[in-house]
């Protein structure tokens, strides 16, 4: 299925000169919905992950879907201050300075395989963040999901990754 009609442009947001790429006209449609979770879930059994981690916050769109569609236990992974119980963090840099993401210390155990879920991959530094932090609890990612790749503006590093799958790229 060819999603790019089911991606709406906002140019311009958040800030002048960013052209947005909003998933919410793929969520009103339940069918190209479902065409992305069930695309997901065949694409992922593949790769035999012990739990799905999503980073906030549309990546919780899809994240437990896929992990109830899959009767996976579902992680998130928040910006700082969110969580509730003790965590992990790692910092990160960004295009327009750093931030910080955290997930709770008891959620990955050492050995498990990870699926790492967004709804969108720009840069590929949220997706490194989170990558680090999962490797940081003792955790493997075996494989990252993302609706949409920005492939211009993504690191060669994250490219090259093997199990990164996408369903669109721009």
């Amino acid at each position: 299925m060819d999603l790019k009609p089911y991606v709406r442009n906002i140019p311009d947001f958040p800030k002048p000169g960013v052209l947005f790429r909003d998933i919410t006209p793929i969520l009103l449609r339940p069918e190209v919905f479902s065409y992305c979770v069930e695309t997901f879930v065949t694409r992922s059994r593949a790769i035999a992950p012990d739990l799905i981690v999503a980073i906030e916050s549309r990546g919780f769109i899809f994240g437990p879907t896929l992990a109830y569609k899959m009767n996976l236990p579902f992680v998130p992974i928040r910006k700082s201050g969110k969580l509730p119980y003790h965590t992990e963090e790692v910092k990160y840099e960004l295009e327009y300075g750093s931030d910080i993401l955290q997930i709770h210390a008891d959620a990955i155990r050492p050995g498990q395989r990870v699926l790492l879920v967004d709804d969108l991959i720009a840069t590929g530094g949220t997706i490194r963040a989170s990558q680090n932090l999962i490797e940081k609890m003792g955790g493997t990612v075996s494989g990252v999901n993302a609706v949409i790749l920005l492939k211009e503006l993504c690191n060669t590093e994250i490219l090259e990754e093997e199990n990164l799958f996408y369903l669109v790229e721009y």
